[in-house]
C-alpha cells in the first residue's frame, strides 16, 4: 500500500467479514466462494462512491481471492460508470496443483479495463498456463520476474522481492494513469 500511495495513489482497504472473523478469534475455515463475496465487496465500492467527486477515477481491485471477486462485478460497475478499471495482484486462475480448474469464464468476455499483475511461476496460474488462455482484449498481463503468488522470486534469480514490488507498483501506478474517467 505505501508503494502506491508513494506514487500517488489513494488506497482503501476493507477485510472480508469472514476474515475480520478469524482475526477476532473465530474458525478458521477455508475461505467461503468467491461469489458469495461479491454482495459485500459491492456494498464498500458503493459506498466509496457516494462519498467521491466526480473527479475521482476508482479503481477496484485486490489480491488473490479479493482481486477475483472485484473481477466478478467489474463489468456491472464499470457499465454503471461507477469504476474506471480493474487491478488485480495474484489473480488465482486455478486452485495450485489443478490448472483443469479454471476461474476464467468471465474473463473472456470482460470489457472493463483490467491489469493483472502476476509472478511468473504463480502456482495460482504460472506464465506458460495464462498465455495460453483465451482472456478478453481489455485484460493487460505485466509479469513479474520468477514471482511467486506472493510476486518473492527464488534467490538464485538475480530478482528480488522489494525490486519486484516496486515493479508491481510501477505497474499499476502507470495503468491508473491511463484509465478515463468514467463519470
Amino acid at each position: 500500500m505505501k508503494l502506491l500511495a508513494a506514487r500517488g495513489i489513494a488506497l482503501t482497504a476493507f477485510e472480508f467479514a469472514y476474515m475480520a472473523s478469524r482475526r477476532d478469534g473465530g474458525p478458521k475455515r477455508p475461505p467461503p466462494k468467491a461469489e458469495t463475496l461479491t454482495t459485500e465487496y459491492r456494498d464498500v465500492v458503493r459506498s466509496l462512491t457516494k462519498s467521491a467527486t466526480a473527479a475521482t477515477k476508482i479503481v477496484i481491485g485486490g489480491k488473490s481471492l479479493g482481486g477475483r471477486v472485484a473481477s466478478l462485478i467489474a463489468d456491472e460497475l464499470y457499465r454503471e460508470g461507477a469504476i474506471a478499471g480493474l487491478v488485480c495482484l495474484g489473480y488465482p486462475f486455478h486452485p495450485p496443483k489443478t490448472p483443469e480448474k479454471l476461474r476464467t469464464a468471465h474473463l473472456e468476455t470482460l470489457k472493463c479495463p483490467t491489469l493483472i499483475v502476476q509472478g511468473e511461476r504463480d502456482p495460482f496460474g504460472n506464465r506458460s498456463e495464462v498465455e495460453a488462455l483465451p482472456l478478453s482484449e481489455a485484460i493487460e498481463m505485466v509479469w513479474i520476474g520468477d514471482g511467486d503468488h506472493d510476486f518473492s522470486p527464488r534467490g538464485s534469480s538475480g530478482f528480488t522481492r522489494k525490486g519486484n514490488l516496486l515493479s508491481a507498483a510501477d505497474a499499476v501506478a502507470a495503468f491508473v494513469a491511463r484509465l478515463r474517467e468514467p463519470r
